[in-house]
């Protein structure tokens, strides 16, 4: 009878979901035992989107920044994201047609904002352009 009752008021679906993310936390923290600085900085990132995704936060993080030895004005950084970020980025009126676009739109108003912080805009510098090419689900390098 009991479990008659979890079933129909959707708690064994509830629970189900919680035990599927325990375990994948679970192998996060396992894996990360064999890494390297670097392997063990993004699942340390990945844990985070994980607990901000299950308390219902928005969480973005910055995973990799490289640079164009030949060309300094050449670089990227690779981002990485939750849906509830998206959803704060919609809110705020950013719009694209996939993920990757409204991510972009964010992060070039952060750009600009932070030129004009310096009381430049980005015609006073000669600099390239902003590209994403999205990696992965909620991923993306920006350069």
């Amino acid at each position: 009878m009991k479990t008659f009752i979890k079933k129909i008021t959707g708690i064994t679906a509830r629970e189900d979901k919680l035990r599927e993310e325990a375990k994948r936390e679970h192998a996060v923290r396992e894996e990360t035992a064999n890494r390297t600085p670097e392997e063990t900085r993004r699942a340390a990132l990945e844990l985070e989107k994980v607990a901000a995704t299950k308390a219902g936060e928005a969480w973005v993080a910055v995973l990799d920044t490289q640079v164009n030895p030949d060309n300094i004005k050449n670089g990227f950084f690779e981002l990485d994201w939750n849906n509830e970020f998206i959803e704060q980025l919609l809110d705020a009126g950013y719009s694209g047609e996939s993920n990757e676009q409204i991510v972009d739109s964010w992060f070039r108003t952060i750009v600009s904002q932070m030129l004009q912080e310096e009381g430049e805009t980005s015609t006073d510098r000669d600099m390239g352009y902003i590209n994403v090419v999205p990696i992965d689900k909620g991923k993306s390098s920006v350069s």
